[in-house]
Parts: structure tokens; C-alpha cells; sequence
């Protein structure tokens, strides 16, 4: 249980509070969950979305994503934040696209790539609602397939700062269990979008490439960079369904 409490802290704005704070140790054992709470965000855009019925299309996007943000606590938008301002910023330096994306600061990278994303999950969404297929299916599966995979992201991939957090999680995380879990989790997000193929492939492609451009320009994965991963393949995803 503590473990679950400790995984919706860390990747939602739910108000969940602790006796003790977590340690290394228990937030690397919480990566088992990750899937699951990609299961509740997504449950709780569905619950929203049937609240919503009355809405616009228009309207009704802008409110689930809306949701999304506050539920995630902008988490992840963060890190792509700062991966967007690294990697125009770095001009192809390692060093300095780490230095750049140490800095809390926004330039213009990082609200550019801010206002298209949102804009590409809002539009996707609106398309999504004004489709003749169900929306509930990929409301449930984007935060699921992304969350799914940021385990197997972790454990596969090494750590640009050999004393981020990143690594220290991998050190703690029950590797075995972790894979079972997101394996698990991805197969369930497939089902839910069984037939979307192009969408999917689509998704997995990116996560091949963006996987491979922290490796070629850092070395390994930040916190920030598995932000942005988690915000750009839930992008990708929408905007593949949108267009099936």
C-alpha cells in the first residue's frame, strides 16, 4: 500500500500524504506500480469525460486536457520544458544541454514546444470526441501505454547523471517485477486500442527514436528527458488516432 501511495505522490497532483517521506529504496519499488497509476489518471479522464457529455466537442477537449495537466501536476510537461530549451540551447554539447536543463528558467524552446503539444492533444481529442468511435478507449490507454513503459525506459537505459534520480531509482527498483508489471500494462493498453495499429506503431517508433537521441546527444536519460518521452509519445498516440 505504501508503495502505491508513494507512486501516485510522485507522478500526480492527488493529495496523497505520507507518515514519512519515501526512501530511495521504496521509490525504486514503486516503479512496479507506475502502469497503475497510468490506469487511475485515465479512469478518472473516462469518469470526467461521461460528466462531460453535455459539452461541446471543442469545450469538452479543452476540459479533459485541462484534467490531464492538473492530475499529472504538470510533471512531465516540465521535463519537456527543459529538454526542449537543452536541446536547442546545447547546440549538440552534451555538457551544455545538461547545464541548460539544470536551469528552472523558460525560454522561447520551451514555450513553443509547450503551446504545439498542447495544441496537437487538444485538437486530437476534439477530433477523437467528434469521431463514430468510442472515446473512453484512448483516454484509458494514453497515460496506461506511457506510464507502462517509463519502467522498462529506466531499466533499459542508462543515467546521463550518474547521481540523478533516474539512476537511483534503477538501483532500488525490482527489476523482474517491473517488467512483468509494464509488459502487463502495455498488452492491456494494446487491447484497449486493438485495430489501431498505424497508431500504435506510430508510438512505438517514437519511443524507439526519442530513446535513441538521449543516448546519442547525453549519453543516458534525465528526469527531464523521460518527462518529455512520456509527454511526446502521449502526443504522438492522440494525434495517430486522431488521424486513423
Amino acid at each position: 500500500m505504501r508503495q502505491a501511495l508513494i507512486a501516485l505522490q510522485f507522478l500526480t497532483a492527488l493529495p496523497v500524504h505520507l507518515a514519512n517521506p519515501p526512501t530511495l529504496r521504496e521509490q525504486g519499488q514503486s516503479l512496479v506500480l507506475y502502469p497503475w497509476v497510468g490506469v487511475l489518471i485515465g479512469a478518472l479522464l473516462v469518469t470526467a469525460h461521461a460528466l462531460l457529455q453535455a459539452a461541446a466537442p471543442a469545450l469538452q477537449a479543452a476540459l479533459l486536457l485541462a484534467l490531464w495537466v492538473a492530475l499529472t501536476g504538470a510533471l512531465h510537461l516540465d521535463g519537456l520544458a527543459d529538454s526542449a530549451d537543452g536541446w536547442l540551447g546545447g547546440l549538440g554539447n552534451r555538457e551544455r544541454t545538461l547545464e541548460i536543463m539544470r536551469d528552472p528558467r523558460c525560454g522561447s524552446a520551451a514555450v513553443v514546444t509547450l503551446v504545439v503539444v498542447l495544441l496537437l492533444k487538444w485538437v486530437a481529442l476534439w477530433t477523437l470526441l467528434q469521431g463514430p468511435l468510442p472515446v473512453w478507449p484512448a483516454l484509458l490507454a494514453a497515460p496506461l501505454l506511457t506510464r507502462a513503459g517509463l519502467p522498462l525506459l529506466l531499466l533499459r537505459t542508462a543515467n546521463a547523471r550518474p547521481d540523478g534520480l533516474a539512476d537511483q531509482l534503477r538501483q532500488h527498483a525490482p527489476a523482474s517485477l517491473c517488467r512483468v508489471s509494464a509488459y502487463a500494462g502495455l498488452v492491456l493498453a494494446c487491447a484497449l486500442l486493438f485495430g489501431a495499429w498505424t497508431a500504435l506503431l506510430a508510438t512505438a517508433a517514437s519511443a524507439y527514436l526519442l530513446r535513441r537521441a538521449m543516448l546519442k546527444r547525453l549519453g543516458g536519460l534525465t528526469g527531464d528527458t523521460a518527462g518529455a518521452w512520456v509527454e511526446l509519445l502521449e502526443c504522438v498516440l492522440l494525434v495517430g488516432l486522431a488521424l486513423a
